[in-house]
C-alpha cells in the first residue's frame, strides 16, 4: 500500500485510520457523516472523531500546501477562518491530479451553507445580516493583508451569533498574504466577490425555478456598499485640535464597540504642530469574545460575547452598591446567572445544542419583555415566558 505523507498540528487525532490510498470519493467509512456544505470544485468529506468533526478536502498539491500555508498563518493573525488541523501529500500522484493532496479542517459546530440560509423561508429578513457578516469578515481579512482572491457564498460558513450572523472563511487555496494590502488589490478581491455572489445566487435560482431577473443578483453590490463604509470608518483619520485628547478615547471606543481590536495609536503633528492626525491600527474582530474571556473566562462567538457582556454590564448595574470590584462581580454573575441558566437551557434542548446562543436568545427576550412593560423584568419570570412561548430568538430585521 503506498504511504502518504501527513502534516498533523498538535490536538488533532493522527488520522492514520482513514484510507488515504484511495480517492476520498470511494471512501466507505462507519465514521464519514453528512454535513451542509456549499458548492465546491474538490471532493469535501466529513469524518467524526468522538465529538469532533473534520472537513477533508482533496485538492492538487500546491493549491493544498497554498491553503494550509495560509490558513495557519491567518489563525496565527486571529482571523476569522476555519481551524486547520493537517495536510495529507500523496507522493505517488501526479502533484496536478485533484487527489494528490488533501486539507483537513475542524469543522465548525452549529454551522450551515448558504444554501440553507438563502433557500429556506425568511432569507430576506437575514438579509440584512449576511451584508454585515460578509462585509466585516472581508473588512477584518483586508486589514489583516489577506488577498483571498476567490471570496464567493460557498467559500464560508454561516453560524447564527445573538441576533447576527458569523460567516467564517473556509476556503484558502487562492489565498496570498501581505504586510498591506493596496487598494488595487482591496478592489480587486471586492470585484471579485461581486461576481462570484452574482454567480451563487443564480444558481440558486436556477435549482428554485425562479426568473433570473428575479434572483437578487446585486446582493454582492451591497456587501460591497457595506464594505466600503465600514472600511471608511475604521480606517479614516481624525485631526485633533490642542484640547480634544479625550477624542482618541472616544475613537477607540468607536472602533472596539464595531467589535474590532486597536494596536498602535498614531498621533501626528500637522499644520504646525497646531493639530494632532489621529490614525489606529486596527486589527481582528476579536474584542468583545476576548474581553469576554478576560473577565470571566466564557468562550462565545463575536455576537455572542458582546450580547453577554451587555448582561454583565446590566447586572453590574444593579449591583452597583455592592462594595465589591467588577473582577468579583463578573465571577458571581458566572456562577451565579449564566451558568446556572446554561444549566436550565440545557435541561430543556439536550447536550447537542447551542446553548450559549439559547442564551442570547433569552437575554434578547427578556429585554423585549422591559421594553415591553417599561421596567425590569426579573430572570426567573422572564425565563418562565420563554419557555412557554418555544423559546423564541430574536426576529431578523
Amino acid at each position: 500500500m503506498a504511504t502518504p505523507h501527513l502534516t498533523i498540528l498538535p490536538d488533532n487525532p493522527d488520522f492514520l485510520d482513514l484510507p488515504w490510498d484511495l480517492p476520498l470519493a470511494t471512501w466507505e467509512l462507519a465514521n464519514i457523516v453528512e454535513l451542509p456544505r456549499g458548492v465546491h470544485r474538490h471532493v469535501v468529506r466529513f469524518v467524526a472523531y468522538g465529538s469532533a468533526v473534520y472537513a477533508i478536502k482533496e485538492l492538487p498539491r500546491a493549491l493544498a500546501r497554498n491553503e494550509f500555508a495560509a490558513l495557519r498563518e491567518l489563525q496565527n493573525r486571529e482571523a476569522s477562518v476555519v481551524e486547520v488541523a493537517g495536510i495529507v501529500e500523496r507522493s505517488w500522484v501526479d502533484q496536478t491530479e485533484e487527489w494528490s493532496a488533501a486539507v483537513i479542517t475542524r469543522y465548525l459546530d452549529f454551522a450551515f451553507s448558504y444554501r440553507e440560509l438563502i433557500s429556506g423561508t425568511g432569507f430576506g429578513r437575514r438579509r440584512n445580516q449576511l451584508l454585515d457578516g460578509f462585509a466585516g469578515l472581508l473588512v477584518e481579512l483586508h486589514l489583516l493583508g489577506c488577498f483571498w482572491g476567490d471570496c464567493s457564498l460557498s467559500n464560508v460558513l454561516y453560524r447564527y451569533d445573538a441576533a447576527a450572523l458569523d460567516i467564517t472563511m473556509v476556503d484558502a487555496e487562492t489565498t496570498e498574504l501581505h504586510d498591506r494590502l493596496s487598494t488595487g488589490q482591496r478592489q480587486a478581491d471586492i470585484e471579485v466577490m461581486i461576481l462570484n455572489v452574482a454567480g451563487g445566487m443564480a444558481d440558486i435560482a436556477a435549482e428554485q425555478g425562479t426568473e433570473l431577473d428575479d434572483a437578487d443578483l446585486r446582493l454582492g453590490e451591497d456587501i460591497a456598499r457595506r464594505y466600503g463604509l465600514l472600511w471608511d470608518e475604521l480606517t479614516r483619520e481624525v485631526l485633533l485640535g490642542p484640547d480634544e485628547g479625550y477624542r482618541i478615547a472616544d475613537h477607540v471606543h468607536r472602533v472596539n464597540e464595531l467589535g474590532f481590536q486597536v494596536g498602535e495609536v498614531d498621533l501626528v503633528p500637522v499644520d504646525g504642530g497646531r493639530q494632532l492626525r489621529l490614525k489606529v491600527e486596527v486589527g481582528g474582530r476579536f474584542y468583545h469574545r476576548d474581553r469576554l474571556v478576560q473577565l470571566t473566562g466564557i468562550r462565545a462567538t463575536k455576537g455572542q460575547a458582546r450580547q453577554i457582556l451587555s448582561d454583565l454590564t446590566y447586572h453590574e448595574a444593579k449591583a452597583v452598591d455592592t462594595p465589591v470590584n467588577k473582577s468579583v462581580l463578573a465571577m458571581r454573575w458566572r456562577v451565579d446567572v449564566f451558568e446556572a441558566l446554561l444549566r436550565r437551557i440545557r435541561e430543556e434542548i439536550g447536550p447537542d445544542g447551542d446553548v450559549v446562543q439559547k442564551y442570547c436568545d433569552f437575554l434578547h427576550h427578556r429585554y423585549v419583555m422591559a421594553s415591553a412593560q417599561g421596567r425590569d423584568v426579573p430572570n426567573d419570570v422572564a425565563f418562565a415566558n420563554w419557555l412557554e412561548l418555544g423559546m423564541p430568538g430574536p426576529k431578523p430585521g
